[in-house]
């Protein structure tokens, strides 16, 4: 007889485990989730009046350099070839971002080489800060007050709801400066997005006889019961029912709007200014340069810390939470049966190219013969 394998969310972290043991012949596997649709944050459909494909909880852009992933996700949907261009609205124009040579000598009103731009971005940066403890210190060490206050002072503020020194520094490490014109957001060997959208590729995945796909069902972890082997892609601290405090996350609130023709010439850009209250506008369409549509659909995207009732999209992991993460992860040790993964469950903040990689490694672990207890977590949330 199969084992019976339950796991809550049928993102692409529950989707890609699902199918893996679902394969193996040895596991029949129920996958829940609490939405009217599977694919999570990456849920897409069609525009019913427009044919747009809409991105419902914010644009996804997949983008790996695992050739292993790049592979699983073509066996179950075809990609158009896409390369994302983020702009950036400042107090001093419009510019490309992650900044650049181009953005360097426009901002400045220079005509500066590679080698040059260097040399001045190391002047302008405060040596005096040898060992940066926190976001402000990084951007002011290696670029300067001036590039630090008109790109990411305001639009780091806006996204996550704290003063820019109270995060790490290692947050932006995550934004290269490049001293070339490369202007591609992403520097991965493979790049697009589906033709179809990322819903059709989960439904795919899930598509098998041995797996059953309950929507509209919240599993909870009483219902493990039922189970061999429950997979959690909730929040962490939601399984334990929060019984040590809430753990923070950042949650996303988008405003539509709608135009005709084109409404800003780009798939994403960014509002850097403080005053500004939204982050950034997603005009849709962009998304998928080999279609036509005469009209269009913009999103405003604006960050909020999550509450009881919102969506939690990341975590924020500032010191208390992570101390409070560590309690979180100790008792999860002792949780018997019970696995941990995505960015909710093991509260990390994670690409989805890195969830399917980690999930791919995950099932790929669980039919080890070898392995006789399976991982309480996909990927460790503090290391």
């Amino acid at each position: 007889m199969s084992k019976q394998i339950g796991i809550a969310g049928a993102g692409f972290a529950g989707a890609v485990l699902a199918r893996g043991l679902a394969e193996s012949g040895k596991y029949a596997v129920e996958v829940f989730d609490e939405r009217p649709h599977v694919a999570g944050n990456c849920h897409t459909s069609r525009d019913p009046a427009t044919g747009i494909m809409l991105h419902h909880y914010g644009p996804h852009i997949f983008n790996t350099s695992r050739e292993d992933v790049w592979n699983y996700v073509n066996r179950y949907a075809a990609f158009g070839a896409y390369t994302n261009r983020v702009k950036a609205i400042t107090a001093r124009g419009v510019f490309s971002m992650p900044m650049n040579l181009l953005t360097i000598n426009q901002f400045f009103g220079k005509v500066m080489n590679p080698q040059q731009a260097r040399e001045y971005l190391a002047r302008l940066g405060d040596s005096s800060i040898a060992e940066p403890r926190n976001f402000e210190e990084q951007a002011l060490r290696f670029l300067g007050r001036e590039l630090y206050e008109n790109f990411f002072y305001g639009y780091t503020k806006k996204q996550w709801g704290v003063e820019p020194r109270e995060l790490p520094a290692a947050i932006l490490q995550r934004l290269p400066v490049r001293f070339n014109y490369d202007d591609n957001y992403y520097q991965q060997r493979y790049q697009g997005i589906p033709l179809e959208g990322y819903t059709a590729i989960v439904e795919k995945i899930l598509d098998h006889p041995a797996i059953k796909v309950h929507v509209r069902h919240r599993l909870k972890h009483s219902d493990r019961s039922q189970f061999d082997h429950l997979f959690w892609s909730g929040p962490l601290d939601a399984y334990f029912d929060h019984e040590l405090g809430r753990l923070q996350y950042r949650s996303l609130i988008f405003e539509r709007f709608d135009a005709t023709g084109d409404y800003q010439g780009n798939a994403v850009i960014n509002y850097c200014q403080e005053s500004v209250p939204w982050t950034r506008i997603a005009e849709h369409k962009h998304f998928t340069p080999w279609e036509q549509h005469d009209d269009t659909i913009c999103y405003r995207e604006y960050s909020k810390l999550a509450e009881q009732e919102d969506v939690p999209y990341y975590p924020l992991r500032l010191q208390g939470d992570k101390s409070m993460l560590q309690q979180y992860m100790n008792l999860a040790e002792k949780t018997k049966n019970v696995t941990f993964i995505g960015r909710l469950g093991t509260y990390r903040y994670l690409d989805m190219h890195v969830v399917i990689g980690e999930s791919l490694d995950l099932s790929r672990a669980c039919l080890d013969s070898d392995i006789t207890e399976w991982p309480k977590f996909t990927g460790k949330p503090l290391s």
